[in-house]
């Protein structure tokens, strides 16, 4: 037998020594489905996502007044505001609960608002506030995330709505030393997780997007920034500013009772439409 022959009858036992483990890899493969068949999940064996849980977080309230306009205090336009969303989700989506950090004028800590959410285990936080600037003339919405973009350009906001917790007693134990008037603290927010953030984005332009469109203000657009009360919340979370207290115009519209029913409309058509769009439905 010469070499040739021999190759050939090595190459076609190799042959069928292929072609009887494909075999044998084969009948294993469609005896999974029966073997292992109650381990395997498919998307008819997943539970469907629902929304089940609302946190509305009304800014601010009792002894911090937040932002003063020339007649108005953010405290009261956000807990109108706040009452109103809550009212609506009840009223169309009952099979959502909503949960409320203060229905009345309380000063819930800043450190207390997203714990609430947390210890309801709430599928969505939302924070209402009003904004203010030294720019009588500024006007406009904007949805803020939790973010560090454009940090330097969004700091005085963000340090005037964290130094709230100035206003605790134990502040500086409870917040372990955080000081909100210092860049340098907010180095630990670049550690947060982004486990929630496109959910949260697709929100804050859902909002956005309804104030622009359905209720005719201007946006300022979705913002990011390392605000305390979206840094903790393990769920989606976004944080709403009205508009301006320090505007004339704005703050007579957001005073007023047709102002303030349009802008919670606006906030729970975004949040029917995000979950409707989240639950796939």
């Amino acid at each position: 037998m010469n070499l040739s022959e021999i190759s050939r009858k090595v190459n076609f036992i190799a042959l069928m020594v292929r072609s009887k483990n494909k075999k044998i890899i084969l009948s294993l493969i469609l005896l999974i489905p029966f073997v292992f068949g109650g381990f395997i999940p498919n998307e008819t064996m997943m539970p469907a996502f629902r929304m089940k849980k609302i946190v509305l977080d009304a800014g601010h309230g009792g002894k911090d007044p937040g932002n003063i306009g020339s007649r108005a205090r953010e405290k009261d336009i956000n807990l109108a505001v706040t009452l109103l969303v809550g009212k609506y989700i009840k009223e169309n989506l009952p099979d959502v609960e909503v949960i409320y950090t203060r229905d009345d004028d309380s000063f819930p800590t800043l450190e207390k608002r997203p714990q609430i959410a947390n210890i309801n285990k709430a599928d969505l936080f939302v924070s209402i506030h009003s904004n203010s600037a030294a720019n009588k003339s500024a006007f406009g919405t904007e949805t803020w995330i939790m973010g560090m973009k454009h940090f330097d350009n969004n700091f005085d906001i963000v340090k005037r709505e964290n130094s709230v917790m100035l206003l605790e007693e134990d502040y500086k134990e409870r917040y372990e030393g955080f000081d909100p008037s210092s860049p340098e603290s907010y180095i630990m927010f670049n550690l947060m997780s982004r486990a929630f953030f496109e959910n949260s984005v697709s929100l804050a332009d859902q909002i956005e997007t309804q104030f622009k469109d359905r209720v005719g203000r201007k946006s300022r657009g979705v913002k990011q920034g390392p605000f305390y009360v979206l840094w903790t919340p393990s769920m989606p979370s976004v944080l709403v500013e009205l508009g301006f207290l320090s505007n004339s115009a704005e703050e007579a519209f957001l005073m007023s009772k047709e102002g303030q029913e349009y802008m919670a409309s606006a906030i729970f058509r975004s949040i029917r439409d995000y979950k409707t769009q989240i639950e796939g439905n």
